[in-house]
């Protein structure tokens, strides 16, 4: 073998596996059936396989299909690490999308009709968010541009994904009896978790929206005022916890941990930092969620 030619090392082979599994969405979509499985654990019902693998294909395809959406003119010179990546893979990103449009269209075969129509409002919500359908003074636009508007439309595509899409489904095929007022809780409580995990991202990405006139909560209230914001949230999930819970059991403590390393993860979060720390650290509290409350109630 010449001497020029060395294997390559175990660092490089991890960092290219990592980034394949967080810049492909792989990992956000494995946060996605999560979430979908913290909910399940709740609502104390068996996982329907159906909806967590349409909770998987579909935050494949709809993040994918964002990602390539916004293009920009010349992708290798883009200051984020994840851009580049995906369009330097472009041929396994479209890959990717279909099989999940594919899958998504199977599977969907598989609820109820009230399932269907509520993941249709929210494909409708998903698709106006990312393209400019919308037209104002000759320039077109889609709902992510109306100010402050990002952050609420992503957070209830996700609550009403992973909470909504499965106490429908149960309710439909009586696996489950709630209240509307409790199911209004649960939904509340995770759109909550998710705003504030979501903000972060766009103090990251601040003076990139600025440029865009992109008017997003970082770029309205100021950085400072954006890491309070999302504290707020918290505070409120924490709130709500406390105020609605029956019992402090497994479940209250590991959601209760998760939201205080959330917070702690966003405190640390600044412009600067990887995006190995948004993609990996920030989304995996979604992941994190399921794991702490699998754990706590092995004891």
């Amino acid at each position: 073998m010449p001497s020029d030619s060395k294997p390559p090392s175990i660092k490089k082979s991890i960092r290219h596996i990592v980034d394949c599994i967080l810049f492909s969405n792989v990992f956000i979509a494995i946060c996605a059936v999560a979430q979908g499985l913290v909910t399940y654990h709740l609502l104390q019902i068996k996982p329907d396989k159906h909806v967590l693998a349409l909770l998987f294909c579909s935050t494949l395809a709809l993040y994918n299909f964002s990602m390539l959406m916004s293009k920009p003119a010349d992708p290798r010179r883009s200051p984020f690490r994840r851009v580049r990546w995906i369009f330097s893979h472009y041929r396994l990103t479209i890959t990717l999308t279909i099989i999940a449009i594919v899958s998504v269209s199977v599977l969907i075969f598989f609820l109820k009709i009230p399932s269907i129509l509520l993941l249709a409002f929210l494909g409708v919500i998903s698709i106006a968010y990312n393209l400019p359908l919308f037209t104002l003074n000759e320039r077109k636009f889609g709902l992510r541009n109306i100010p402050g508007l990002k952050l609420f439309l992503i957070a209830i595509i996700w609550s009403f994904s992973c909470v909504l899409l499965p106490i429908v489904e149960g309710s439909v095929r009586h696996q489950v009896n709630i209240q509307i007022a409790d199911a209004v809780l649960l939904v509340g409580k995770r759109f909550l978790f998710i705003a504030a995990i979501t903000v972060p991202f766009d103090i990251r990405d601040l003076f990139q929206d600025k440029s865009f006139n992109l008017k997003t909560i970082p770029v309205m209230l100021g950085e400072r005022k954006a890491y309070l914001f999302c504290q707020g949230l918290l505070v409120i999930y924490v709130l709500l916890l406390l105020m609605f819970t029956r019992e402090f059991n497994a479940d209250f403590w590991a959601l209760t941990l998760t939201v205080a390393l959330s917070g702690w993860l966003i405190l640390k979060s600044e412009i600067k930092k990887d995006e190995f720390y948004y993609f990996g650290f920030l989304d995996g509290t979604m992941l994190l969620q399921y794991l702490m409350i699998l754990l706590l109630n092995l004891f």
